[in-house]
């Protein structure tokens, strides 16, 4: 039987649990398609609702919550408190627009501070990739990002202000009348949290953001403040979910899935197998990120670096260099800087 692997992303609400509804927003010319943001409403219908994510500040994203939530009888201004996983747009800068159209209450992990400070210091987001991409040996992929870096209007400052609580690790939230607990899941950005739901008497539920998403696998690090070791970050932020019993996966992209567990098994497979992938590359004489990247094949539908458009390349040869620090802290491979900033690559000694 076929069936539409993009049905989620309608934009019609979903309700998983009792209190608990899955609303797609959209993301216009976006391969992602939509986000999903979760709506708790209290048990007894009157009180206070919490949104887990925002969704972009854009109309079309707007005027389909305020749709979806008539649903459920509210409208955003409903909406007292937003749980927000992580920094980015698609995100992050909803909740801060209607927190300034409606009031309420903005949470977001502690590791975003620095992400939102570039952001309002007129970083693009991108900066620090651009210099990635030039040190992996990719600098006209580089070049032509610079580029489109310059023609693009800057995000809107008022969309990345600071939240109004920081959010830490093990932190317990009531919201709607549920009982969330945070867990920091360090990877996809430095700051990416997660919330358990360990509401007694009811399914346990996970809203994972972006950190395990069931049909792709998150990019690693793409943020303004990235730093190295961002796949061993999310590498170790993976093994903690799966130590953890197992629940409901309520992801920001792709359908709610029946396990986490399941979900996380497939994406450490898929990584295991990269790393063996890119190691063979580099056995095979291959010397830099960028080079690596145009012998590997990408997404479900095994495309060839080059045809790929230049964000989706970026992401590739950053995802490559992501798992070439691994490999060369597991002492498979060296790496030796250039004189032209370049990294180069080699088989480690035997």
């Amino acid at each position: 039987m076929i069936t539409d692997r993009h049905a989620w992303s309608r934009p019609e609400l979903e309700t998983v649990a009792p209190g608990v509804h899955r609303l797609p927003l959209p993301l216009p010319n976006d391969a992602l398609r939509a986000v999903n943001v979760y709506v708790l409403v209290p048990p007894d219908g009157d009180g206070e609702l919490t949104l887990v994510d925002g969704g972009w500040a854009i109309d079309t994203s707007r005027d389909q919550l305020r749709r979806l939530l008539g649903g459920i009888g509210a409208e955003p201004g409903d909406v007292r408190r937003f749980l927000v996983t992580h920094v980015h747009r698609d995100h992050y800068s909803q909740a801060v627009a209607l927190r300034r159209a409606h009031g309420g209450r903005v949470a977001l992990g502690a590791g975003e501070a620095e992400s939102l400070q570039r952001v309002r210091g007129r970083d693009t987001g991108l900066d620090a990739q651009v210099v990635a991409l030039e040190r992996a040996g990719a600098p006209e992929l580089a070049a032509t990002i610079r580029r489109w870096l310059e023609e693009a209007e800057p995000p809107p400052q008022e969309d990345f202000a600071d939240p109004d609580e920081w959010l830490t690790d093990g932190q317990a939230l009531d919201a709607g009348g549920r009982r969330l607990v945070v867990r920091e899941t360090p990877g996809h950005t430095r700051g990416h949290v997660v919330f358990v739901d360990e509401t007694p008497g009811v399914a346990s539920m996970l809203y994972a953001g972006d950190h395990v998403l069931p049909h792709i696998t998150p990019s690693i690090g793409f943020e303004p403040a990235a730093t190295p070791g961002a796949l061993s970050r999310y590498l170790t932020s993976l093994a903690a979910v799966r130590a953890e019993p197992d629940r409901l996966l309520l992801p920001a992209h792709g359908p709610v899935a029946p396990s986490v567990h399941a979900r996380v098994d497939e994406l450490l497979a898929h990584h295991e197998q990269r790393l063996d992938e890119i190691a063979g590359g580099v056995e095979r004489g291959l010397t830099t990120a960028a080079e690596v990247a145009e012998a590997l094949r990408w997404t479900r539908r095994e495309l060839r670096l080059d045809e790929m458009e230049p964000f989706n390349r970026m992401l590739a040869v950053l995802e490559t260099e992501a798992h070439l620090e691994v490999l060369a802290a597991q002492g498979r491979v060296r790496r030796d800087g250039e004189s032209d900033g370049t990294t180069v690559v080699r088989n480690a000694p035997a």
